[in-house]
C-alpha cells in the first residue's frame, strides 16, 4: 500500500510539473516568488513576492487562449498586488497555497491589498486560503469609533472587473472586507469561506457597491460585521443559500452618509441561514439631508437561529438619540417565509425616517419565537411573545404572522 501511495504521490507531481510549463500556465514560483512564509525582499527593498505575482500576471495577460496563473503549494507573503487589465484572454487564477499579508500597513498606499482592475473576465478560484493576518493589524482600526477613518487595505477587490468569478475561494482574517465589488458587472461569487472573529471590526464578508448583476451562492460566512453588505449604486444583487454567522447579518446600506449616492434596487436575498447573529434582513440608512433610495428588495424562505434583530429597518443608523431624519426613501419591500428565534422579544422593528416613511413593506407567513432573555419594552413580559415596531412605515401583512402586528 505504501509503495502504491507513493507510486500516485510521484504520478501526481509529474503531473503538475508538467502542467506548469505547458504554454499558457503561470507559475507564480517561476517567477520568482518563494512560500516560505517570509516577506522575501527584492535588492532594492521592494516585495519579491509581489513582483513575482505581478510579473506572472502579466506574462498571462498578455497570453492568448487558455491562461491560468497558479499559485502552488506553500506560504506566500506579500504586500498589494494590482492584477491589472484589459487582457487579451479570460484568466484564471488559482490559489494552492496560501497567500499571506504583509502586515505592515506602511506599504499600501491605498486600502486594497489584492486589486483585480478593469478586467473583463477572470476566475479567482482553488483550494488554497487568502489570509489578511488581520489580528496584527485590526488594533490599528478607529473606523468603529470615526465615521471619517482611513480603512484598512481589503483582501480581494474587484474594481471595474466585468464577467468575474470567485469560486471555492477561503478567505481568513481580513484586515478589513474580506471581499469588495465595486463598479463591476456579472461577477459570480460561489461555495466561498469567509472567517474572522466576531469581535473582528469591519470585517464584512462580502461588500458590493456601485455594480450591476452580482449573484452570491452556497457561502459560509463568519466575520465580525456583515456578512453581506450591499452598498449604494447595486443592482440585481441576488444572495442565495448563504450561512452567515457570527456577524451583522445580511443588509441593504448603509446608505445617506455621502453626497450623490445611486439608489440601491432589485435586491434578492433567499434560501439563507442566520445563526447568531445581531441582525437578520436589514436595511440601513444614515440620519441627515443626505438623499437616496432602495426599492424592490426581497427576503425570503430565511432561517433564523437565535438572531437578536431578525428582521429591521433602522433609518438612524449610526446616530445615539434623536437627530435629523434620514432623507432615504425605502419602498417596495418584502420579507416572506421568515422563521426561527429570536434573542429579543422585538422581533421586527421598522424604524423609518419621518421625512420620507417607507411604504410598500410587505409582511408575509413569519413565524418567529422570543427565545432568549433580552425583553427590549419592559412593559411586555416574555410570555406575552413577541413584538413588533412600526415607526413611520406603511405595512401590509399577509399569511400567517401570529403575534407580529403594528
Amino acid at each position: 500500500m505504501a509503495i502504491i501511495i507513493l507510486i500516485i504521490g510521484i504520478l501526481a507531481s509529474s503531473m503538475y510539473s508538467g502542467l506548469a510549463t505547458l504554454p499558457g500556465i503561470f507559475d507564480v514560483t517561476k517567477f520568482g516568488a518563494v512560500g516560505d512564509g517570509s516577506p522575501a525582499t527584492t535588492d532594492d527593498g521592494d516585495s519579491a513576492n509581489s513582483l513575482a505575482f505581478i510579473q506572472a500576471w502579466r506574462a498571462a495577460c498578455d497570453n492568448t487562449g487558455i491562461t491560468r496563473v497558479i499559485v502552488p503549494k506553500g506560504t506566500f507573503m506579500l504586500g498589494p498586488v494590482i492584477f491589472a487589465g484589459p487582457c487579451k484572454a479570460h484568466i484564471t487564477v488559482e490559489i494552492q497555497g496560501i497567500v499571506l499579508a504583509n502586515p505592515d500597513v506602511t506599504l499600501y498606499s491605498e486600502p486594497e491589498w489584492l486589486l483585480f482592475e478593469n478586467v473583463d473576465g477572470v476566475t479567482l478560484t482553488g483550494t488554497g486560503v487568502v489570509d489578511g493576518n488581520g489580528p496584527k493589524t485590526w488594533r490599528l482600526n478607529d473606523c468603529p469609533k470615526n465615521t471619517d477613518c482611513a480603512p484598512l487595505p481589503t483582501s480581494i477587490k474587484f474594481h471595474r472587473v466585468n464577467n468575474g468569478v470567485i469560486d471555492g475561494i477561503k478567505s481568513d482574517n481580513a484586515m478589513f472586507f474580506h471581499i469588495f465589488i465595486t463598479n463591476c458587472q456579472n461577477v459570480g461569487i460561489h461555495n466561498v469561506k469567509i472567517t474572522a472573529p466576531f469581535n473582528s471590526p469591519n470585517t464584512d464578508g462580502i461588500h458590493i457597491g456601485g455594480s450591476t448583476l452580482v449573484n452570491i451562492t452556497n457561502s459560509l460566512i463568519a466575520t465580525g460585521d456583515d456578512c453581506v453588505s450591499i452598498g449604494h449604486g447595486s443592482k440585481d444583487i441576488t444572495v442565495t443559500g448563504v450561512t452567515c454567522g457570527p456577524g451583522h447579518g445580511i443588509s441593504i446600506g448603509s446608505l445617506g452618509k455621502y453626497k450623490d449616492e445611486l439608489e440601491v434596487r432589485g435586491v434578492l436575498v433567499k434560501n439563507c441561514t442566520l445563526i447568531g447573529t445581531t441582525n437578520g434582513a436589514r436595511i440601513k440608512s444614515w440620519p441627515g439631508n443626505k438623499p437616496n433610495k432602495a426599492s424592490a428588495i426581497t427576503f425570503e424562505d430565511l432561517v433564523m437561529d437565535h438572531v437578536k434583530n431578525p428582521i429591521i429597518i433602522d433609518q438612524q443608523y449610526g446616530k445615539k438619540g434623536g437627530g435629523e431624519a434620514s432623507h432615504v426613501k425605502i419602498s417596495d419591500v418584502h420579507f416572506r417565509n421568515i422563521r426561527g428565534t429570536s434573542t429579543t422579544n422585538e422581533v421586527v422593528t421598522f424604524a423609518c425616517s419621518s421625512a420620507m416613511p417607507c411604504d410598500g413593506i410587505e409582511v408575509s407567513d413569519i413565524n418567529l419565537v422570543f427565545d432568549g432573555k433580552e425583553v427590549l419594552h419592559r412593559k411586555a413580559a416574555p410570555t406575552q411573545g413577541v413584538l413588533t415596531t412600526c415607526l413611520n412605515a406603511k405595512v401590509v401583512f399577509l399569511g400567517k404572522h401570529d403575534g407580529i402586528k403594528c
